[in-house]
């Protein structure tokens, strides 16, 4: 059995070498390293495939949020509501921009932010919602929508983990994550399931007056050259990264549905398992039990397989998992409502009890595109077996 990465980029390289190879040396022979023809070409490439009017690449998804807020001109004391159970970027480019954060619970099944907690948290003052769509599953899109109408409010999309899952409206309508809110970000870090070999990220949306704002702040608020007619910053994706991207790109539903079949081998394996819950998938067009991934289902791209471990062993359990060599993670240990930069009194632990829980239970197994069965029994089977010995 080959080594067990949690994302092995190398083995995804070696598939597509030969093209990377070549398209990297042209841009080097090329000199077009800023904002030079690939760069426009994946712009293109992924606004079609997103279908969404606007694609404005970036330094990195952090510069993609922060950037997002900036476009909207939200004004210091703004608040924005986020959820606790994220990554740390996300409230960051909050409090970078002198907004006010407003972190709320989340959805235990799903692990995305819950909208019941999203209207408690409304005041006068809150301007925008956060969504994450954590994991790679969707939030629930319909929910927030209407709750933003309700109250004037923005919707600011972070699908740094959901590039290429597709959200179904009760209506029946589908669109990708990163096109159906006001504005989103992205990010192409290399372990993300469209990721480069650096830093990369976009803000995507539809709004045609935005994305000119947005063009000028990414490239020092300038849009003809040392005329500055907005305060921008200087976050631009390189040449090189986007060959990488353009690569990959024509390859991510596939990826994304290797994700899944790997997701789909993981909870069969775990099925009647206790103390073992799987990832539940929420989408409007298909509805699981506990146990099942549907065959056809594209709600979810299992950016991590992240399960629940309920007898208070997870931490054990991590590192027995590193003692046989499969390397394993937690997303997220410390919520963001407990974090040193980000603690406030506004706060009640009362109001936090499913992300309170949730630091205590997860635990995010190997999941790229090159797992294969061997693999996957052997994880499976080490997990197993230490819950059953407990």
């Amino acid at each position: 059995m080959k080594k067990i990465q949690m994302v092995d980029l190398k083995g995804q390289y070696e598939q597509i070498k030969e093209q990377i190879d070549a398209s990297i040396l042209e841009v080097i022979h090329s000199t077009a390293f800023i904002n030079g023809p690939e760069v426009h070409s994946f712009q293109k490439e992924l606004e079609e495939y997103l279908d969404v009017k606007h694609v404005i690449p970036c330094a990195n998804g952090t510069d993609a949020l922060q950037i997002a807020m900036m476009g909207l001109g939200l004004k210091r004391g703004d608040e924005v509501i986020t959820a606790d159970f994220t990554f740390a970027a996300t409230v960051e480019v909050i409090a970078l921009l002198q907004l006010t954060p407003v972190l709320v619970d989340v959805e235990l099944d799903s692990f995305n932010i819950d909208p019941e907690a999203i209207k408690k948290a409304i005041t006068p003052n809150t301007k925008a919602i956060v969504p994450v769509h954590l994991f790679g599953q969707s939030a629930n899109m319909d929910a927030i929508l209407a709750i933003a109408e309700e109250h004037n409010l923005y919707v600011i999309e972070d699908n740094a983990q959901g590039i290429g899952a597709n959200y179904q409206f009760k209506n029946q309508k589908t669109q990708k994550t990163g096109a159906i809110g006001h504005v989103a970000s992205t990010s192409f870090f290399p372990s993300k399931n469209l990721g480069c070999y650096g830093d990369g990220g976009a803000i995507f949306t539809n709004d045609d007056d935005l994305a000119h704002t947005i063009r000028g702040i990414v490239n020092h608020g300038m849009y003809k050259r040392y005329h500055h007619d907005v305060v921008g910053v200087n976050s631009r994706l390189d040449a090189i990264q986007a060959t990488v991207l353009r690569a990959k790109l024509p390859k991510l539903d596939q990826y994304n549905n290797a994700r899944r079949t790997a997701a789909r081998k993981y909870n069969k394996a775990f099925q009647g398992i206790d103390h073992i819950i799987t990832p539940q998938v929420k989408g409007n067009q298909c509805r699981t039990d506990k146990s099942t991934i549907c065959e056809t289902c594209d709600c979810h791209v299992f950016h991590q397989y992240t399960l629940r471990v309920t007898n208070g062993k997870r931490d054990n359990l991590v590192t027995h998992l590193n003692n046989q060599g499969i390397p394993c993670g937690v997303y997220y240990p410390i919520p963001l409502h407990s974090q040193k930069a980000y603690t406030h009194d506004r706060y009640n632990e009362a109001d936090f009890s499913i992300t309170n829980q949730l630091v205590q239970e997860v635990i995010s197994l190997p999941m790229h595109t090159e797992l294969d069965d061997e693999q996957i029994e052997f994880i499976t089977n080490t997990v197993i077996d230490f819950i059953k010995d407990d």
